[in-house]
């Protein structure tokens, strides 16, 4: 019997700091994009790239950079990851201008794509099957309470320095993981391979040009002149990568992966997900604030029922998965999150917090359950010389359909508000609620207003019914694709273990 690593549980922490620092960045941002906006004088379409830029890059890499981790050492990659998302945002915080912004964000989308792969990969070399599902609620959990806490974070940093500070924090949490990494941490690696150029290009520019496509379907329509041509592109490129990748001799991806039905199930059932998921901070952010009246600070302690939920669902699906199974853990998880999305479906302007309080911590709550067990069980399919191709391969159809939940589900909300608006409402306001409140110039109580608000809840009701679906669907894929067993059953022949240096 192999001898458990000693130092294990110091390394789930480097790898959750390393996670949580991607998370909080991302959210956080999205707080202080206005008064960043404003200080650097971005137009809306600077601001779309600062926050595009990074999404595109990051997708673009990931099965590259979980590629190099395999070959060249998963803890080197990831902390020339950090280096790089370090550096960027130090840079990003002396940014003055709206160029600099997106190139900074260009580099710590780099960054991010070294890190994300090699953590989740990390830790189910340091892991075995019997403590790995309770490392994957921890890193679950830090990764929820990052997501829950970073707005409140932002609004705080805002407050009290300026826009400059979020990602002026990222810094000494980079360093305190390269730090934790390098003394603490193993280097694993798999065994070399010849490497595939023609692979990794084809991977970048398909998730690339599919990513791109999916973030312009609200402004640009889905079958356009350019959108024709950048999905086309998509098409071509990740089509010849399948078939580059089951005819090279030295494939980059294993797809045969998705011969297994843990890692099949587990894959589809999560993207979709991801999916209903899409834009669902945003839409309940702009609830809080627009129709309820929150602070960004206040929004964000809104969230406190989902970190909570999210909690105690992890931790009990932890043991739970031993005794009932991965697939009946993520369907029980997930039919509880379509609960969620339907009891957000009935919110009105006149509902208040209680039902979305009450919604937010059924969906931590499923969340916990199903998310952890269905990475488990697909990562628990992946042979150990692949952990980090294997966990890129999953992150990036899980990125793709949180691009695709957010492409849809954000113009499903703009068209209905707009479809729901007063034909006479002047063109900015029936745009947005945001633009409505402006033209309204604080008239909290004026017509206007209040057929905003209107036009709002029930735009948002359609949305999260549609999220509702695609959950369900989720549901339906993990109980029909995926295996009962509580074990993985072998993908192929069993493959040589990982090198393992301490």
């Amino acid at each position: 019997m192999e001898t458990r690593n000693p130092r294990r549980w110091w390394i789930l922490i480097v790898l959750c700091l390393s996670s949580l620092v991607l998370v909080v960045d991302s959210m956080a941002l999205t707080v202080a994009v206005p008064a960043m906006t404003r200080d650097i004088g971005a137009s809306a379409q600077d601001t779309q790239w600062i926050l595009d830029s990074y999404v595109l890059v990051f997708a673009g890499l990931l099965l590259t950079a979980g590629s190099l981790g395999d070959r060249f050492g998963r803890r080197k990659v990831m902390i020339i990851g950090l280096l790089l998302f370090g550096a960027a945002s130090l840079a990003a915080s002396f940014c003055a201008n709206p160029g600099e912004v997106i190139a900074a964000r260009v580099v710590m989308g780099v960054g991010g794509a070294l890190i994300m792969p090699s953590t989740l990969s990390i830790l189910i070399t340091v892991f075995d099957e019997a403590e790995r599902g309770k490392a994957m609620a921890a890193w679950s959990s830090v990764s929820m309470l990052g997501l829950v806490g970073s707005p409140v974070l932002g609004g705080v940093l805002i407050a009290h320095f300026s826009w400059h500070a979020i990602f002026f924090i990222n810094v000494p949490v980079v360093a305190l993981a390269v730090l934790a990494g390098l003394t603490l941490m193993p280097e694993s690696k798999g065994a070399w391979q010849k490497p595939d150029p023609l692979g990794a290009v084809l991977s970048a520019v398909g998730m690339t040009a599919l990513i791109w496509w999916i973030i312009g379907i609200p402004q640009h329509g889905a079958f356009g002149g350019v959108p024709v041509i950048t999905l086309a592109v998509a098409v071509l490129s990740l089509v010849g990568f399948v078939v580059w990748e089951n005819t090279t001799p030295a494939p980059m991806a294993p797809l045969v992966l998705f011969k297994h039905r843990d890692f099949s199930g587990g894959s589809l059932s999560l993207t979709l997900v991801q999916v209903g998921n899409g834009g669902l901070l945003l839409v309940l952010t702009q609830y809080l604030q627009f129709v309820l009246g929150y602070s960004p600070v206040k929004a964000g302690l809104a969230f406190v029922p989902l970190a909570v939920a999210a909690l105690v669902g992890n931790f009990s699906g932890a043991a739970l998965a031993a005794k009932i199974g991965n697939r009946l853990l993520v369907l029980g998880g997930m039919l509880v999150m379509a609960a969620s999305f339907a009891l957000l479906s009935t919110v009105t302007v006149s509902t208040g917090f209680a039902v979305p309080a009450t919604a937010l911590g059924l969906l931590g709550l499923g969340a916990g359950l199903a998310m952890p067990a269905a990475v488990g069980a697909l990562m628990g399919t992946i042979p150990a010389e692949q952990a980090g191709v294997g966990s890129a391969l999953n992150d990036t159809i899980q990125q793709a359909g949180t691009a695709l939940g957010i492409a849809i589900l954000g113009s499903l909300l703009s068209s209905g508000f707009t479809s729901r608006m007063p034909s006479g409402a002047p063109a900015e306001a029936r745009q947005s609620i945001a633009g409505a409140l402006a033209v309204a110039h604080g008239d909290a109580g004026g017509s206007l207003v209040q057929a905003a608000r209107q036009a709002f809840t029930s735009a948002m009701s359609t949305t999260f019914t549609i999220s509702a679906i695609g959950v369900l669907a989720a549901a339906l894929v993990a109980s029909l694709v995926m295996r009962g067993a509580t074990a993985p059953e072998p993908v192929a022949a069993p493959l040589p273990e990982a090198e393992l240096v301490a």
